[in-house]
């Protein structure tokens, strides 16, 4: 029974193109390998070791930079104690106007006044900046890093050059230990972000970078499997290069550099536009659509393969779409405003002037303050 499940989730008529078996690949010629899927099980214990090294760098590097930077942590303003509105807040942060009602009664409390005690309660346990910058800090330094090592690596590769080489004598192509290397580090970080994102930051759009984290493993994983490093380094490559002024933006954002986070902000929705919606789609998805179907034919595990690649591209335009209206506003404004995918709630006029004895005027604060600062997102792979 075992053996015949294996042989049906490692069918050749599956993942290989026609007339290639798996013992074509498990006996390459001397001096050169090929990949195999047990080299990818290095990269769960790089996982944990890349957690390991985020909490190292958080404390040693990130804070101390937010310190000097004068990103302090922030005590939000705390909600009076009660025990009555707390129970309910454990179990419901939004309540509905007939239980406002009814706690108006039972705590002869004004229905607006309790709306505003929620407002604080959730504003109370929402992330300060300071753990957003580290946040930020750290996924800037891996894409930073990760992208050297891979432009230095495809810099000097013909099929950078000419796509078409990604698919001559393929699945038959030695494996180099830069694309090992490369592809190992990637799913390695890509699994720590899977375990990472039930306690990082909370966004909006939680559900979409599930998805989009969820189909990065699952493409890293079969395209080396099938082998086709060549096009995979070349998708992981242009995904990070948007990434880096993306995390240098919202960096300036906390930091209150907010000139300069305008302009990294701009420069990060215009890379993000030539690489994702430009280069991805008409360079890279066009030549593992066309020219590998021209070169090699196509067979099952290659429309699985283009099917995850349409997944990014369809997140890749719903995310431009939030990304243009901050950028339009930054251009035109002169300023970034506040995302779409905020996970801050701020507090309304009416609270702020009822805490401070001011006027809407005189409370008004940056757009790069903590109420407003820069959330988005467009990471990952």
């Amino acid at each position: 029974m075992a053996s015949f499940f294996s042989s049906w989730i490692w069918s050749e008529r599956f993942w290989l193109p026609e007339n290639v078996s798996w013992s074509d690949l498990e006996h390459p010629p001397p001096g050169v390998e090929y990949p195999r899927l047990e080299h990818l099980l290095l990269a769960f214990p790089l996982a944990v070791g890349v957690l390991l090294l985020r909490l190292l760098f958080e404390r040693l590097i990130a804070k101390p930079c937010s310190r000097i930077l004068q990103i302090q942590a922030g005590v939000p303003r705390r909600a009076q104690p009660n025990t009555v509105l707390e129970r309910l807040y454990q179990s419901k942060s939004f309540p509905d106007e007939r239980q406002l009602a009814g706690l108006s009664k039972q705590l002869d409390w004004d229905e607006r006044k309790i709306e505003r005690w929620f407002r604080v309660r959730r504003n109370q346990d929402k992330p300060g900046l300071q753990r957003k910058f580290c946040e930020s800090m750290w996924r800037f330094t891996f894409y930073l890093v990760i992208c050297i090592y891979a432009m230095n690596h495809l810099w000097v590769s013909p099929w950078m050059w000419d796509l078409r080489k990604c698919w001559h004598n393929y699945p038959f192509q030695p494996l180099s230990p830069q694309q090992y290397n490369y592809y190992v580090a990637e799913l390695a970080f890509y699994w720590s972000l899977m375990v990472s994102q039930f306690t990082d930051v909370k966004r909006k759009d939680y559900i979409m970078m599930f998805v989009h984290h969820l189909a990065t493993i699952l493409l890293i994983t079969f395209s080396y499997t099938n082998n086709m490093l060549r096009a995979g380094t070349l998708v992981m490559c242009v995904h990070d290069t948007s990434d880096i002024f993306l995390e240098a933006a919202k960096l300036a954002n906390y930091a209150k550099y907010q000139r300069l986070c305008d302009g990294l902000f701009v420069l990060f929705s215009f890379s993000f536009f030539l690489t994702r919606l430009v280069i991805f789609p008409f360079w890279i998805v066009y030549s593992v659509l066309f020219d590998s179907w021209e070169i090699m034919g196509p067979y099952r595990a290659w429309w699985l393969l283009n099917g995850l690649l349409l997944v990014l591209q369809t997140l890749h335009i719903i995310w431009f779409y939030l990304i243009s209206r901050i950028a339009v506003k930054a251009i035109f404004k002169g300023k970034v405003e506040k995302d779409d995918r905020s996970d801050i709630e701020s507090s309304s006029e009416e609270e702020i002037c009822s805490s401070n004895g001011k006027s809407p005027n005189q409370t008004s604060k940056p757009m790069n303050s903590q109420s407003s600062d820069l959330n988005g997102e467009a990471h990952d792979h």
